[in-house]
């Protein structure tokens, strides 16, 4: 699609996650949705077969509306765009879209430039310093705009994003959990070896 990746009506409604109840987002749920730590870790331990990360663009263009609020970015202000599929044995199990601003493309993040298929949160979570901002989360229909026309369906699935900062750079990460999901039930480690590196959260840039 030519100018902006997306229609104009393809943003979800993105809440702050303490919005979300008990009810409509039950504890298995929660424990995936609500962990700071690696979903690439958590994944890959959660599972036997083969990880691997499916780049279905990289572009620079300008990031949506609800995007550039959260990275205090101008209306016009383009950035570099990458979506990609996280898989499991070539099953889609997560969609996930990040927006790096050009400013923190640089120094010690500007090989971000060059990720190709590699994992994104297996150079976050390694980086010394890097915070997390609280989670927003969205219901969003199998068949909304936001998501890649091959992985459309026919019912509701979470999402959830967050922005990171490392020395004072900062990117956003959507990630999309996708109907072939099925690990909610699975137990989050205790000895998750990142948690603790993203508990001061970062806030929205002031305008």
């Amino acid at each position: 699609m030519p100018g902006n990746l997306l229609p104009p009506d393809a943003e979800p409604r993105w809440r702050p996650a303490q919005l979300h109840s008990s009810i409509d987002l039950p504890g298995s749920q929660r424990s995936w949705l609500l962990d700071d730590g690696s979903l690439t870790g958590r994944l890959i331990a959660s599972h036997s077969g083969r990880f691997s990360v499916q780049r279905l663009r990289q572009v620079w263009n300008t990031p949506r509306p609800s995007e550039r609020l959260l990275l205090g970015l101008p209306q016009r202000q383009r950035a570099l765009i990458r979506e990609v599929v996280l898989q499991i044995d070539g099953r889609p199990l997560v969609f996930a879209r990040s927006i790096f601003p050009a400013s923190s493309l640089t120094g010690q993040l500007r090989h971000l430039r060059l990720l190709r298929n590699r994992a994104l949160g297996a150079i976050l979570f390694r980086s010394p310093g890097m915070r997390r901002s609280p989670f927003e989360l969205a219901r969003i229909p199998g068949d909304n705009h936001y998501l890649p026309d091959f992985l459309n369906h026919q019912q509701c699935t979470w999402g959830r994003r967050s922005c990171f900062d490392i020395d004072g750079k900062r990117l956003l990460v959507s990630e999309v959990f996708l109907p072939a999901f099925q690990p909610w039930q699975s137990v989050l480690p205790v000895h998750r070896s990142q948690r603790g590196k993203v508990s001061a959260a970062i806030l929205r840039p002031k305008h």
